[in-house]
């Protein structure tokens, strides 16, 4: 039987410009150098294969490099939400207390939320604050 999985590690990823910056960031071989010729060069990843401008590269968690089409990063991937401190504070306390998202969303709509205005801000952005309680957020500056 197949099973259906979803990634639970977030990524970090850049959209190759064809720069020569990113080039030397990320020790991009040109294959046309390789074979002798210089036509057109394409671009390769160490291990990872061709690069494109519009590609995006990808960082994993051990610092490896991989690349992904754009059309493909667009369909797998989404930038983490944003969210106010004092939110993230609340995420952190309610997790360390072992509470679930529905608890959370509970004590928000019956107004038991410790601060007014952090239970007003879930209200408002209610899918937004599933997103970061389930996959992870940045804190806005």
């Amino acid at each position: 039987m197949i099973k259906v999985y979803r990634k639970t590690a977030t990524i970090k990823a850049e959209q190759f410009d064809g720069s020569n910056e990113m080039i030397d960031k990320y020790e991009l071989i040109d294959a046309g150098t390789m074979l002798g010729t210089h036509h057109s060069p394409e671009l390769y990843l160490t291990g990872s294969g061709k690069v494109d401008v519009g590609d995006w590269i990808a960082t994993g968690v051990n610092d490896e490099h991989w690349t992904i089409t754009d059309d493909v990063f667009k369909k797998t991937y989404a930038e983490l939400p944003v969210i106010p401190e004092n939110v993230a504070c609340l995420i952190k306390q309610y997790k360390e207390w072992d509470c679930n998202l529905g608890m959370v969303f509970d004590e928000t709509y019956s107004g038991n939320i410790w601060k007014v205005d952090v239970g007003e801000w879930i209200m408002e952005h209610s899918e937004t604050f599933a997103r970061a309680w389930l996959d992870g957020y940045l804190v806005e500056d």
